[in-house]
């Protein structure tokens, strides 16, 4: 006799939450390309735009928080996440509102989190140097960024294909438990959370992710590039100076309950 036993896939609730500046051109397509019932609720933080995007994103529906000052992008995604930390979601994805990340993989980055196979997913742009190329990746941030991702993949014993993506996706016991808020409010603050996430011994991976460049995606010129370059390289040196107990900075230091 045949048996069939039905189980109900327990999903994730899921989270996005959008780091914004100056957005209104791409927010709506962002938003288009998430799969519809995937997400439960969509955060976005407005650091001073000076487009209408606070006006397209509450028409749009979505939870939006501005911020009287422009902050920065660090600070942009401290806003972001304290938000998304009283909500009940399981998962937060960080996803840029520029549509320069395909949004379409959210669901896939979540359920390997709610798996625990990992407790951060970050979307890898480089699957092959010439897609990267062919995407409109400038040639000199592609090499920049292999340089940096394979001295962050030595220095951090991790095995990751892009340290620099702005698609990302945390458990909740990971945002509960590193001290993020304690990061630098520039865009150093990504190096330095995952910094942080293998200092407190959490598990990061990565998928693949399709990427666009074009004139209103987001992005930094060389001079603030080369400044990041060397913050991130700080970060990683940040790691070793605690790990061999010479210097431990206040972000690599636990919480204090």
């Amino acid at each position: 006799m045949e048996t069939t036993t039905n189980q109900q896939e327990v999903k994730p609730k899921i989270v996005a939450v959008m780091p914004a500046y100056n957005a209104a051109v791409t927010l709506e397509r962002t938003l288009q390309d998430i799969p519809t019932g995937s997400v439960q609720e969509v955060i976005l933080v407005d650091d001073c735009s000076s487009d209408n995007t606070v006006e397209i994103a509450k028409h749009l529906g979505l939870t939006v928080i501005e911020h009287t000052k422009n902050r920065g992008y660090g600070g942009n995604q401290k806003s972001c996440y304290a938000a998304a930390l009283q909500t009940d979601a399981d998962v937060i994805v960080m996803i840029h509102p520029d549509y320069q990340y395909d949004s379409r993989v959210i669901p896939q980055a979540a359920q390997i989190i709610h798996l625990g196979i990992c407790d951060c997913i970050l979307g890898s742009r480089i699957r092959s140097r010439a897609e990267a190329l062919a995407g409109g990746m400038p040639r000199y941030k592609y090499i920049a960024n292999r340089i940096l991702t394979t001295i962050e993949n030595v220095g951090l014993g991790q095995n990751l294909g892009d340290f620099h993506s702005g698609f990302r996706a945390y458990s909740r016991e990971l945002l509960e438990t590193i001290p993020w808020d304690r990061n630098s409010e520039d865009f150093v603050f990504d190096s330095q959370f995952l910094v942080q996430a293998v200092k407190f011994g959490f598990k990061l991976g990565d998928i693949p992710v399709p990427v666009r460049y074009f004139d209103e995606a987001s992005s930094i010129n060389f001079r603030r590039s080369t400044t990041y370059g060397l913050k991130t390289l700080g970060a990683v040196a940040h790691f070793w100076t605690s790990k061999l107990g010479l210097y431990t900075p206040q972000y690599l230091k636990a919480k204090v309950d």
